[in-house]
């Protein structure tokens, strides 16, 4: 966020705020990272116990495939036998003719204001159940119900999380006016959630479901707090001068972020519990762009201390700071990978070229690039099982869009396509 706090201070000044491949429809295609098949779970069309319940088990099926094909571990049949509980063997049997490791089944029923969903996981090879469960809610409810039963599926199936039920916040300016937004990771769902009429950045998630962002509401770029479950928004830290919140500490204790309060932009940490402030950077330079590392001992963050902006690492404990990067003519945005493997950064390797997303690992010897040749790319933002990436791009010719990547920067897709431009993206936990 370095480049963007050059620019947050024209506004200072009173200048104005200026943000320095085709739409694709992806596939992801059905096999894992070593190019075997992918085990098949059968998810014949489910049940609808009563004419009101139709359209409401469709939007299950729908939405639950969807999230389990979008989690790459397995490949979904739908074309085969119908789930008939009283005929359970037998459709198992049937299933297996078609390769199915699992089969989801389901029944979806409707008693005034609830709809009431079963769905039942099997083994198809043992017949044993794997997964019963059911869900209760109301018709604005079925996405969100299928979401989490994704997850609880993956679970179950994986040993490893889902992420179905997560949201990504960020800002835009459709509404000529940069505010804060919020969608379900596969782009539906949108909810703007500020109506500040001024400039909201950086939404920053903790993991009790605040979002924490800068905004000019009051006209100074102050740190604010979304309450999700309150539905309230309060101010957090309101000081002279610039504050650009860069994260929130894994125990939600505590904020990281760049001020302009000293002789120069440096970062600092608020406990939110005792309203300390902490200077923790103090160099003749610009710092900023901080996050925290999974475990909350270290910070990633960007200075031009030694020229050029690049990554650093601090050991919060000691405050020994060392460089990741050193040769890149422009670096911003870095992220800590939730496994605590990789810091995700945007980067520009000479003035003449756009922005991309690299990866570079704790040693600074490893350095991968994930985009090329695909207009700017900015704002990168981890999923919190570490899989993918969620960025800002300009790869359909000119507005900033909301991307989803692998994280090894294959299969791009486009999740949210807002008027105007989307920035700073950031993904729930």
């Amino acid at each position: 966020m370095l480049k963007k706090y050059f620019i947050l201070c024209c506004l200072l000044l009173g200048g104005s705020l200026l943000f320095a491949a085709p739409k694709t429809d992806v596939y992801i295609g059905i096999t894992s990272s070593g190019g075997k098949k992918l085990p098949i779970i059968a998810m014949p069309q489910f049940i609808a116990k009563d004419e009101a319940s139709e359209q409401a088990a469709k939007t299950i099926h729908q939405t639950l495939r969807a999230d389990i094909l979008a989690s790459r571990y397995f490949d979904v049949a739908t074309d085969g036998p119908d789930f008939r509980p009283e005929e359970l063997s037998n459709t198992l049997k049937s299933w297996r003719k078609h390769h199915a490791q699992y089969l989801i089944g389901g029944s979806v029923s409707y008693a005034e204001p609830y709809y009431t969903i079963n769905l039942y996981v099997y083994d198809v090879v043992t017949q044993a159940p794997v997964y019963p469960k059911s869900f209760r809610g109301n018709e604005s409810s079925l996405r969100r119900l299928a979401h989490i039963a994704a997850d609880r599926i993956i679970q179950t199936l994986t040993g490893h999380r889902g992420i179905a039920d997560t949201k990504i916040a960020f800002s835009n300016n459709s509404t000529k006016h940069k505010e804060i937004y919020m969608v379900d990771y596969d782009g539906e769902n949108l909810k703007k959630l500020t109506n500040d009429k001024s400039i909201a950045l950086l939404p920053r998630w903790s993991k009790d479901g605040r979002i924490y962002y800068t905004t000019y509401r009051y006209k100074n770029p102050d740190i604010f707090a979304i309450d999700l479950k309150a539905g309230k928004i309060a101010p957090i830290v309101m000081r002279k001068g610039l504050a650009l919140i860069g994260g929130v500490s894994p125990d939600g204790h505590a904020l990281v972020f760049t001020s302009s309060t000293g002789p120069n932009p440096s970062v600092y940490i608020y406990n939110l519990e005792t309203g300390e402030r902490k200077q923790i950077t103090n160099k003749q330079s610009v710092d900023g762009s901080p996050s925290y590392s999974p475990d909350g001992k270290y910070i990633t963050f960007v200075s031009n201390r030694a020229g050029n902006p690049q990554i650093y690492v601090m050991d919060l404990e000691t405050g020994h700071t060392r460089p990741l990067t050193k040769t890149f003519n422009w670096s911003d945005s870095p992220q800590w990978s939730p496994t605590g493997e990789w810091i995700v950064f945007a980067g520009r390797e000479s003035p003449y070229h756009p922005f991309d997303i690299f990866l570079v690992d704790l040693t600074g010897t490893q350095l991968r690039r994930l985009t090329t040749d695909a207009g700017s790319n900015e704002d990168p933002t981890w999923s919190p099982d570490g899989r993918f990436i969620a960025f800002t791009s300009t790869r359909d010719g000119g507005r900033r869009k909301l991307y989803v990547m692998d994280a090894d920067g294959s299969a791009p897709h486009l999740i949210a396509n807002l008027p105007g431009d989307t920035f700073t993206p950031h993904w729930s936990f």
